[in-house]
C-alpha cells in the first residue's frame, strides 16, 4: 500500500489533450489536471512537459505513489515503450524509465484503449462480462479485446489496433502512413472532415455548421458538430450518419472475427449516443455474416465515458503498490 497521504495519478494521453487524475478505488473521479498536447511533429520533452504539469497538479503538493499512463499509441509487450503513436511524436523511446526517472516514482503503461477496457471490466460496463470489445472513438480508433474477463494485450502488446484496419482500399491517407484506415472514415477526426468537406455546398447551405464556418471550415470542430445534431441541424446528422454506418461496418468484421457478448463504444464521440450508435446498430446488422442464424452482440457506450482511459489508468497506478511485478490486465 502506498503510504499515508500520497496519490495515485492516472494519465491519459490522447492525439489532442492530457487529462491526468486522482480516482477512488471505486472509479469516481476526484480531481483532475487538462493540458494540450503538444502534437506528433514537437520535441519528445514538449510532451513530457505536460504530462509532468498535469501529475503535479493532481498531486497538489502530496508526494506520488505511482502513475498509470494511457497512452494514445503502440505499447510493446514489456509495458515499456510506446513504439509508435500516430498522432503523438513517440517512437520507441524508454517511456516508462524516462519518466519513471524524471517523477521519481513508480510508473506503469499501457495502450490506453486497454487502459478504458480495464476500467470497464473491472468497474462498468463489462463488469461480468466474459467477453467484449472496446471501441474508442476518439481523435482517432482505439480498441481492446477481452476475452475470459480479461484484457488481451498479444504477442507484441499491440491487440486491439482496430483504427488501422483498412476498410478502403486506396482510400483516404492515415496519419499512420496508410491508406482507407478505419479511423479515417469513423472517428472524431472523420465527423469534423465529413463536415468541413461539404460546408459550402449548396445541398446544406443555410445550415447551423455552414453559417458557422462562415467561409472558414477550419472553424468547425467535433464539439460543435455534437451540439449543432442535438438541435437537428442537417449537416451535422449527415455527418453523424456517416460516422456511425462506418462504425458498424468496421464492427461486424470484428464480431465475424471474435463473436463477443458485448460491444462497448467511447471515446469523445460516444457522447452523442444514439447520433452515433442508432446507425451503427443498422450498419452492424446489414453488414453481419449470418446475422439471422446468430445472437447479435448489444452495443453500449462506456460507464465512465471520456474518463475510461484515466479511470484505467488509475488502477495500474494503484496494483503498482498493491502487487509486485507487472500485472495490468
Amino acid at each position: 500500500m502506498s503510504e499515508s497521504g500520497s496519490v495515485h495519478v492516472g494519465v491519459d494521453i490522447g492525439g489532442t489533450k492530457v487529462l491526468a487524475a486522482e480516482v477512488s478505488p471505486a472509479g469516481e473521479v476526484l480531481r483532475t489536471a487538462h493540458r494540450s498536447t503538444p502534437g506528433r511533429r514537437v520535441e519528445l520533452e514538449l510532451v513530457e512537459d505536460a504530462l509532468t504539469e498535469a501529475v503535479t497538479e493532481v498531486a497538489a503538493g502530496r508526494p506520488v505513489a505511482g502513475v498509470g499512463l494511457a497512452a494514445a499509441g503502440f505499447v510493446d509487450a514489456a509495458g515499456e515503450r510506446v513504439m509508435f503513436a500516430p498522432h503523438l511524436p513517440w517512437r520507441g523511446e524508454p517511456t516508462l524509465s524516462r519518466l519513471s526517472e524524471r517523477w521519481g516514482t513508480r510508473v506503469a503503461l499501457d495502450n490506453d484503449a486497454n487502459c478504458a477496457a480495464l476500467a470497464e471490466l473491472e468497474l462498468g460496463a463489462a463488469r461480468g462480462v466474459d467477453s467484449a470489445l472496446l471501441i474508442t472513438l476518439g481523435t482517432g480508433i482505439g480498441g481492446a479485446v477481452v476475452l475470459d474477463g480479461r484484457v488481451v494485450r498479444g504477442r507484441n502488446g499491440m491487440a486491439g489496433e482496430f483504427g488501422h484496419m483498412q476498410v478502403v482500399p486506396g482510400g483516404l491517407p492515415c496519419e499512420c502512413g496508410l491508406t482507407g484506415c478505419w479511423e479515417q472514415y469513423s472517428s472524431g477526426n472523420a465527423l469534423v472532415a465529413f463536415v468541413r468537406a461539404r460546408v459550402e455546398t449548396e445541398e446544406y447551405a443555410g445550415c447551423a455548421l455552414d453559417e458557422l464556418a462562415a467561409g472558414d471550415p477550419l472553424k468547425i470542430t467535433g464539439p460543435a458538430v455534437t451540439a449543432a445534431a442535438a438541435r437537428g441541424d442537417a449537416l451535422a446528422l449527415a455527418a453523424y450518419e456517416s460516422v456511425g454506418s462506418w462504425l458498424g461496418v468496421g464492427m461486424a468484421g470484428l464480431v465475424a472475427a471474435f463473436d463477443p457478448e458485448l460491444l462497448v463504444v467511447g471515446g469523445g464521440v460516444s457522447t452523442a449516443g444514439d447520433l452515433l450508435l442508432g446507425p451503427a446498430r443498422t450498419a452492424l446488422e446489414a453488414s453481419l455474416v449470418g446475422r439471422h442464424h446468430r445472437d447479435v452482440p448489444r452495443i453500449v457506450t462506456t460507464a465512465f465515458g471520456a474518463e475510461a482511459g484515466v479511470v484505467g489508468a488509475s488502477i495500474l497506478a494503484r496494483r503498482l503498490t498493491s502487487s509486485p511485478g507487472r500485472d495490468q490486465t
